[in-house]
């Protein structure tokens, strides 16, 4: 029987466009995956989509859609993106799925039975972004956020808990007991140091939006994001179902989450305490990595900032794109994207050391022996030395890929592409050519041919595509591309090889960074709305702009595009006010807002409906937003 390994990606949220982080660590997953089906295993490789919270509502409605249509839409262009990325994943579960709801909600019931969930109440800074609450003593200056740095808002609401301080102790000793659960080490360092600053009991359920899953025994909360996402890793292996996967994979030889450093303290102290909470073993490894940086900072999908992989690929080809993105990030720390460096990798390492390799080898093969090439025994000085390097390559290419570091694991496959080109100027085949004795030739031309056969081999998780070319190239059949075949001298003669084709041809570095430059700009601010006439401040003052409530909404029973909203304005009746918003907002969207109004407009009746004021909204080409507050009450002034 096979051993087992289960792989997974963070599920993705759907607040922009997937930029080349993202892209990272779902080609880093695909290469393990890779690597670990061509070593013998039984491989099962999960991604997906996180599509609940306040933000994507809010991110909807900005879209005039609604958070399933708009959900929807992000999914189907996630997974183009993939399929451009060569990514081969098994499944790809949402969060809006069926079979992820139900275990969710049987979870966060048993939590509730024995006491692991109560309810209470939370009062804290929020961060809408980052879908966190956070202490005083985590903020940033001005209570920033400390994760994204964006200004959090002080709420106070009804919630459900999970008790996090019950199974501090049992979660370090854990941590401490098994070395290798959270990789790099500095990583499980800063998770054990969180810990002994004591744990603050979860707030894991809201009531202030309805985009979510329902808790069964209080329908008025949703599942707060985390206690929803991170479900996903077992969800999706059918637990609870008669789905055999759960056993398989989940209970298998080895599983690992390889998530961003960002989100490492939810995968390292919130998800294995829900597991020890429900009883589930903890099976998986955490291996959470650094950031691709831009020079200005991270990258960030909500506020724009971001590299985007498709220009790349569709310029450079798939498999260059890939390369630097493995071989350019060091193991747990950050790296810097820059289409400069990306440049001068695809020129040095690919169109020099490997193209120009494959290129001068086939082209002597050609020349000199029409194609045909068999095992000589007539050794040189330099055959041992190159031999001992393949073994030494192959044994560190595969520490390096078992120990999650295709960087090294690329570093050591690049060592053997430079002792092969060195080799080529030690044996001076065009020397060797002008002898009557061709044995000491063919020699030569069989260990580059063979050299290359094990680099191809080495290339395939990562590098796909060029593999296959190679050996296409080297006319190498099936049973001599696998890594039970990663023996020097497996393949004993090569025939019909074929004259190659660059496939990497040089760039100028100059003209490409000029495009890519192009390709790359930010795009250019919309156009400015024109202004309206300059006012006095008197004239200004004379509006009374007041904070109002929205206590109902309903439809206008005549006109498609309007609203009908029952407002509290802190009098001792509601007013009702008629909005052109029905475009943008649905009725039960809008119950529960805090807007402004002006509340001194002389009412007027609109397609027969009395309107006693107007609702301030901000609006631009693409979308109209109703202006709100959130600690104001209704009647107070705004000035």
């Amino acid at each position: 029987m096979k051993p087992t390994f289960y792989i997974t990606t963070p599920i993705y949220y759907p607040s922009g466009k997937l930029h080349i982080g993202n892209a990272y660590t779902t080609i880093f997953c695909d290469a393990l995956t890779r690597y670990k089906k061509l070593n013998g295993f039984d491989t099962y490789y999960l991604t997906g989509m996180d599509e609940h919270g306040k933000k994507v509502e809010t991110s909807a409605i900005k879209n005039q859609k609604s958070p399933q249509d708009y959900v929807d839409q992000i999914a189907e262009e996630t997974q183009q993106l993939w399929a451009l990325l060569g990514i081969q994943y098994d499944d790809f579960i949402r969060t809006t799925e069926k079979r992820h709801k139900t275990v969710v909600q049987t979870f966060f019931e048993k939590l509730v039975e024995q006491k692991d969930i109560y309810l209470g109440e939370y009062e804290g800074h929020y961060c809408i972004h980052c879908e966190s609450f956070f202490t005083e003593s985590q903020l940033l200056e001005n209570n920033a956020c400390p994760d994204c740095g964006r200004e959090t808002q002080k709420l106070k609401e009804e919630s459900y808990f999970l008790k996090l301080s019950k199974y501090e102790k049992k979660l370090a000793d854990y941590i401490r007991a098994n070395p290798d659960f959270i990789q790099p080490e500095t990583r499980r360092n800063e998770v054990l140091a969180f810990i002994e600053q004591g744990l603050n009991d979860l707030s894991v359920s809201r009531t202030t939006f309805d985009w979510g899953i329902k808790v069964v025994s209080n329908p008025k909360h949703v599942v707060y994001v985390w206690l929803d996402a991170l479900t996903n890793y077992i969800s999706a292996l059918g637990y609870g179902s008669e789905d055999a996967k759960y056993q398989k994979y989940w209970l298998g030889d080895e599983v690992l989450h390889v998530v961003g450093k960002d989100i490492l303290r939810f995968h390292a102290i919130y998800w294995p305490i829900m597991l020890m909470a429900l009883e589930i073993p903890i099976t998986f490894k955490l291996y959470a990595h650094g950031w691709y940086l831009m020079k200005d900072g991270k990258m960030s999908k909500s506020k724009g900032g971001a590299i985007y992989p498709e220009v790349f690929v569709e310029r450079y080809g798939l498999d260059a794109f890939r390369y630097y993105m493995l071989r350019e990030l060091p193991f747990g720390g950050d790296g810097l994207f820059a289409p400069d460096a990306f440049l001068e990798r695809l020129n040095f390492d690919l169109a020099n050391d490997l193209g120009n390799l494959i290129n001068r080898t086939t082209a002597m093969t050609e020349q000199y022996f029409k194609g045909v090439v068999h095992q000589k025994n007539a050794p040189n000085d330099f055959d041992f030395d190159v031999e001992k390097t393949v073994v030494d390559t192959i044994a560190q290419y595969h520490e390096a890929m078992d120990a999650y570091h295709p960087a090294l694991a690329l570093a050591a496959t690049w060592r053997l592409i430079s002792r092969l080109n060195k080799y080529v100027d030690e044996t001076t085949p065009w020397v060797l050519a002008k002898a009557d004795d061709k044995a000491p030739l063919e020699n030569a031309m069989y260990h580059l041919l063979e050299g290359l056969r094990i680099v191809g081999i080495l290339l395939k998780p990562i590098m796909p595509s060029t593999s296959e070319s190679m050996f296409k190239i080297l006319n190498v059949e099936s049973s001599s591309d696998t890594f039970e075949s990663l023996i020097f001298g497996h393949k004993g003669s090569y025939q019909e090889i074929q004259r190659s084709i660059a496939l990497f041809p040089r760039l100028d570095i100059d003209v490409e960074l000029k495009a890519l430059n192009s390709s790359l700009e930010t795009p250019p601010a919309p156009v400015t709305q024109p202004m309206a006439p300059e006012v006095s401040i008197d004239d200004f003052v004379k509006l009374d702009l007041r904070v109002g409530l929205i206590k109902a909404c309903k439809k206008h029973p005549d006109a498609d595009k309007l609203l009908v909203s029952e407002v509290d304005c802190g009098e001792e009746k509601t007013r009702q006010i008629v909005s052109g918003i029905a475009q943008h907002y649905t009725p039960e969207q809008m119950v529960g807002k805090k807007v402004i109004v002006v509340a001194n407009l002389k009412p007027v009746k609109l397609r027969g409906e009395l309107s006693e004021g107007m609702l301030l909204a901000g609006s631009n080409e693409k979308q109209l937003e109703v202006v709100s507050v959130d600690h104001l009450n209704p009647g107070d002034k705004v000035k």
